[in-house]
């Protein structure tokens, strides 16, 4: 992020909180005057913009759904840890038949017989 706005974050926000993944939340100091509450917002510790890095406790806080930010529960064996939005990365989903995979598609019945008008 910007050094100017990491410096705007310090002098108009408090700093709320850190997540596991390295991002630090904000509250501004003053009411919003429509809404009547605090603006929230995330500095991301990858860089850039891309807001699904947030997880599930600290997304509830930064839309108003909970007053204060959750705590950050034990992980069972069988939940997954949260991961960002792939899309365009190498580590996508890539169906069977994609160009990248090899793009072999399975081959279709043989039952099919085009349309042809006025047949």
């Amino acid at each position: 992020m910007s050094f100017l706005l990491r410096l705007t974050s310090r002098l108009t926000g408090r700093q709320v909180g850190t997540d596991r993944f390295g991002n630090v939340y904000f509250e501004s100091r003053r009411l919003q005057p429509i809404y009547n509450r605090p603006r929230r917002w995330a500095i991301y510790a990858r860089g850039g913009r891309e807001p699904t890095v947030v997880p599930p406790e600290w997304h509830a806080w930064l839309h108003h759904t909970v007053a204060e930010p959750l705590p950050e529960q034990k992980r069972y064996p069988w939940q997954q840890e949260h991961r960002p939005n792939l899309t365009g990365t190498p580590e996508s989903y890539r169906p069977a038949g994609h160009d990248y995979v090899g793009g072999t598609r399975r081959v279709t019945g043989g039952d099919y017989e085009a349309w042809t008008p006025g047949a």
